[in-house]
């Protein structure tokens, strides 16, 4: 893909795009500081205004959010003991102690600095990876294809919060969802309910919007008790000197790796990483008793290790089209619309767009570092926006960006009817990302079935004589006797026999 950085450079710096990191990247910022907002609800919102853009524009307005919106929750976690996103859980640790003590400034360039680095580390790990990845997905065929979708439907479990049972329910609404419309292979209208409306089926955006903004929305306003404003400590940017930085460099490094690591690893996210690396980081360390009271490296370790997930994570939805988190969901969707279809031709099929993102990624780095230590200041006022102002100010922007996607009324009962859905659902502990997921994936699925099936001439036991779809399908059946518990149980009842036949 070297010959196609020329061209992927000459894209990037055109007027339009440099405008779109720039804005993202400045958006991002604020809506990851914003607690209640978040990456996913950032980039749901984002996305109707990229309908009327070109790819390379839409791609950088997203990619920016996608990237700095990790990194600006780490500023109230600092700033107000309040992670603007769950990647910035483990901030407040040791963040927010050394704002008390006058060093908010200090906090924040740290977290910058760690940010950008984690963000660096991910891209080169993306970069290795991914295309090696997409050479072997060549291989894949209609059954291969169809294996590896429904080995990736059981991210659903790791993105359902513990509630696997809900999660599955919840993938196949999204599943029925993707039925409705006509019959790709036929043409024929299917569970339109004798509706005009429906029989051109359903687009992700105004059920991505409903599902993630107007849930949410509903949701806060469910749960809103405390409307007053948060007492923000003093904020700024303020870089350490070098020999602060030279002892904490090992601890950078390997939050990265293990950023990076459980960022490709689908389903696993950035929240689960940062604990981890975290833990490591005061494990390791020679004075694990200052964790916890404003040790500079609990803090470096947290933001090297959320931004490292963040081009990890993109490792297996680009090389594969396996979403591993709502973030990464709502991306695969946004790519689709603009006819970029993430999975195993992405590679061979558009290596300039391949090449495209990952210098936007690199770019969007390097901004996040600028406009996040010059705008310190600026994104520390912003903390001071009360909820019961923002939340309607999100809900307007996300009716109206759905409506002006097509100037269809329909998208705008969608929005509303889905975005009630979703709320009765998080009320009952429901998580929504799964129905994105089944949504996304239902397609692809029924389409690769179906061929399989004609290539096999209907037999389904023929897939199986697939080594790579068997492969696949041995480890989607262990995955999922270890997530209902009976792997445990098998094992426990062997090793009970072997104790008996000993004795």
């Amino acid at each position: 893909m070297i010959e196609f950085i020329p061209s992927a450079f000459a894209a990037t710096f055109s007027v339009s795009v440099l405008l779109a990191l720039a804005a993202g990247t400045f958006a991002g910022i604020i809506i990851g500081a914003l607690p209640g907002l978040g990456t996913v609800l950032g980039l749901v919102m984002a996305l109707p205004f990229t309908y009327v853009m070109d790819p390379a524009t839409a791609i950088a307005l997203l990619l920016s959010i996608y990237v700095s919106s990790i990194y600006g929750g780490s500023i109230s976690a600092i700033l107000i003991n309040v992670p603007g996103t769950p990647q910035s859980a483990a901030s407040v640790f040791d963040g927010y102690p050394m704002a008390q003590r006058g060093d908010g400034a200090l906090a924040l360039g740290y977290a910058t600095v760690g940010s950008f680095i984690g963000g660096i580390f991910s891209l080169i790990v993306l970069v290795l990876i991914a295309p090696q990845l997409a050479k072997f997905a060549l291989q894949f065929g209609p059954i291969e294809t169809f294996a590896l979708i429904v080995f990736a439907l059981t991210t659903i479990a790791w993105v359902s919060s513990g509630e696997m049972l809900k999660g599955l329910l919840s993938a196949t609404i999204g599943l029925f969802l993707a039925l409705i419309g006509p019959d790709a292979m036929t043409g024929q209208i299917r569970f339109n309910f004798d509706s005009l409306f429906l029989s051109a089926g359903l687009t992700v955006i105004p059920l991505l919007i409903g599902f993630f903004a107007v849930s949410e929305i509903l949701y806060q306003a469910a749960v809103l008790k405390d409307v007053k404003l948060p007492a923000v400590t003093s904020g700024g940017f303020k870089l350490a000197p070098w020999s602060e930085w030279k002892p904490r460099i090992m601890v950078i490094l390997r939050s990265c790796g293990i950023g990076s690591f459980i960022g490709v690893l689908p389903g696993t996210g950035a929240t689960a990483a940062v604990f981890v690396s975290y833990a490591d980081a005061k494990r390791r360390s020679p004075n694990p008793e200052d964790f916890g009271k404003g040790e500079p490296s609990g803090l470096l370790a947290s933001e090297a290790s959320n931004n490292a997930v963040s081009g990890g994570a993109m490792v297996p939805m680009m090389a594969l089209g396996i979403p591993g988190d709502g973030g990464t969901v709502v991306l695969m969707g946004a790519l689709t619309i603009h006819n970029v279809i993430p999975g195993v031709r992405l590679f061979s099929q558009q290596p300039d767009l391949v090449t495209l993102i990952f210098v936007l990624l690199f770019l969007s780095n390097i901004l996040m570092l600028f406009i996040g230590g010059f705008g310190a200041n600026l994104f520390s006022r912003m903390l001071r926006i009360p909820t019961t102002l923002l939340m309607p100010l999100v809900f307007m922007m996300s009716v109206v960006g759905a409506y002006a996607i097509r100037s269809n009324p329909v998208d705008l009962f969608v929005v509303v009817i889905f975005g009630v859905v979703g709320f009765l659902l998080r009320l009952n502990r429901f998580p929504p990302a799964p129905i994105i997921i089944g949504f996304v994936l239902g397609a692809p699925l029924e389409m690769s079935l179906r061929q399989g099936l004609i290539l096999t001439d209907m037999n389904f036991l023929a897939f199986f004589a697939s080594p790579i779809a068997l492969i696949l399908f041995c480890i989607t059946g262990l995955i999922i006797l270890n997530l209902f518990g009976l792997g445990n149980a098998i094992s426990k009842r062997f090793r009970r026999k072997e104790t008996q036949s000993n004795n």
